[in-house]
């Protein structure tokens, strides 16, 4: 089942499980949001249209993170008057979760877990920056199921590290190169 919202002056389609960027909403992370607005329902029944609005049907969301969007440059120019004006903004912007569409008679959840993690931390991830939880959590079994190994072998002794090394062969002055191809 698929449904098409209106919110922040723009449509969007989702189905449960999708994960929405929308313009800035209110509300803390892990709050759950409600959309009204359906403006399509899509699903095994058919496809049912509103004018403009589907009465009773909703989407709801959870909030997973507020952020500011990428860098948007403006830039003014005035051709032969020497007049250049660049300035720019970041758009604040909230990160949704689909959770699940009612409406038209027919229901439709996402049944997985909600994850607050933000985009940054992501990133972090995925350039191997921050620790896993997964790993962090599953050491302490590792550590107690590991066989217990013999003491470690002596360490080599540093005899032989310490051989004197021949003295390397030493190059004529160039001063002498000169004076022996002058004589020649």
């Amino acid at each position: 089942m698929y449904a098409v919202i209106k919110t922040g002056g723009k449509q969007y389609r989702v189905q449960p499980g999708d994960v929405i960027v929308v313009e800035k909403l209110d509300g803390e992370a892990g709050s759950n949001v409600s959309f009204g607005d359906v403006l399509m329902l899509g699903g095994d029944k058919g496809v049912t249209l509103g004018a403009p609005m589907i009465a009773g049907a909703t989407v709801a969301a959870t909030l997973v993170e507020t952020r500011k969007g990428e860098k948007i440059k403006i830039f003014k120019k005035i051709r032969r008057q020497g007049y250049r004006r660049t300035n720019g903004h970041r758009q604040m912007e909230s990160v949704l979760r689909i959770t699940g569409i009612e409406g038209a008679g027919e229901k439709a959840k996402w049944d997985g877990e909600t994850s607050l993690m933000t985009k940054a931390e992501m990133n972090a991830r995925a350039r191997g920056l921050a620790p896993r939880v997964e790993e962090t959590e599953a050491k302490p079994a590792r550590k107690a199921a590991a066989p217990k190994t013999e003491a470690k072998a002596a360490p080599a002794p540093k005899a032989a590290k310490t051989e004197a090394k021949a003295p390397a062969a030493k190059k004529a002055p160039a001063k002498a190169k000169a004076a022996k191809t002058d004589e020649a």
